[in-house]
């Protein structure tokens, strides 16, 4: 009796720990435009933040008022995110002489073309290079981070200055990431920035504290990866603010990128945009968006006007979305020691 009411008791235990499961939907923008149209950009979590991949427009429920809407109806579809968004990765890599001139140089040249491989397939992604130079080196432009053109492009990369500009070619970094994104002709852009380091700042460029100064005002995401004997845990745990990757075994450094890749191209593909065609005609109306995922789910809601609405909807009509970029005031300028 006792172990049968034990049995029962881990049952609905492991029932309720379930139940708490549950999928996040956040809104990043919407669209609403004749003959009907309705759109909107959004990410999908679960409730302990991991990102959602691979849903299809058969794993989203519509309603509006309340009510369900047909999806004969509404054609819902999800559309390529690169009609309307625009996804950029900075990866910054240290070409210091403590990097350059090591026996390790092809393990971070390896990490940064598998980095390329993961990511470049969902981002348009750039690298860049540092050593102790005043300024950064372009070493493949945006878009152009095939795995062989990186390792091709490392292979032909010469450092100027064996020292290392670590805080100086993060600010620079996050100007030239700031800039990418203001010039992409696209209303949704989104920037994340990986900085690749086998120590710590020795020019003294750029102080720590102008460092943080910058980094306070970034609102796209930063990580780091460092690997290395000098690796100071604390310096590199302000630089990446939303992950790192820390080790003092070089063994590690391919183990570094791709976690920190994997953590990119997870986040990338936890955005969806979702278009279908309303059967509203006129007037104010509530919409909810629903996901459903193996038994968790999760809503965003809002308003929209269906006045002047009709028929001869198409959703795979581009969304007109607002220009949206994460920065909302100019780069404050770093003050030097």
């Amino acid at each position: 009796m006792h172990a049968k009411l034990f049995g029962l008791l881990l049952l609905a235990s492991a029932l309720s720990v379930a139940g708490c499961a549950s999928l996040k939907l956040q809104m990043v923008d919407r669209s609403v435009q004749r003959p009907s149209n309705i759109a909107v950009y959004f990410t999908v979590d679960t409730s302990r933040g991991d990102p959602v991949a691979d849903l299809t427009p058969a794993d989203f429920h519509i309603y509006e008022d309340g009510q369900p809407v047909s999806i004969f109806e509404s054609r819902q579809t999800i559309l390529q995110p690169e009609v309307a968004a625009a996804h950029f990765t900075l990866l910054l890599v240290d070409m210091s002489g403590s990097v350059v001139g090591s026996p390790d140089m092809d393990k971070v040249v390896a990490g940064a073309a598998s980095f390329a491989q993961q990511v470049g397939r969902y981002q348009k992604l750039g690298i860049y290079a540092f050593d102790g130079s005043p300024h950064v080196a372009q070493v493949v432009p945006f878009g152009g981070g095939d795995p062989q053109g990186t390792l091709r492009a490392f292979a032909g990369f010469q450092s100027k200055d064996p020292s290392t500009n670590l805080n100086g070619a993060v600010v620079e970094a996050i100007k030239i990431l700031d800039h990418q994104m203001t010039q992409s002709p696209l209303p949704l852009r989104f920037g994340t920035l990986v900085v690749f380091t086998d120590g710590t700042d020795h020019a003294a460029r750029v102080s720590r504290d102008a460092l943080h100064q910058v980094l306070n005002d970034v609102d796209f995401e930063v990580y780091a990866i460092a690997v290395g004997a000098e690796v100071n845990d604390q310096e590199i745990r302000a630089i990446g603010r939303n992950g790192t990757f820390t080790s003092k075994n070089p063994a590690d450094i391919r183990k570094g990128f791709d976690e920190i890749a994997a953590r990119v191209e997870g986040f990338s593909r936890r955005y969806y945009l979702l278009s279908y065609c309303s059967p509203a005609r006129a007037g104010q109306h509530n919409v909810e968006i629903e996901a459903v995922k193996g038994g968790m789910r999760g809503r965003l809601g809002y308003d929209f006007k269906a006045d002047g609405f009709g028929p001869n909807c198409d959703p795979n009509q581009k969304p007109a979305f607002n220009v949206h970029h994460p920065r909302t005031r100019p780069l404050p300028k770093p003050k030097s020691k």
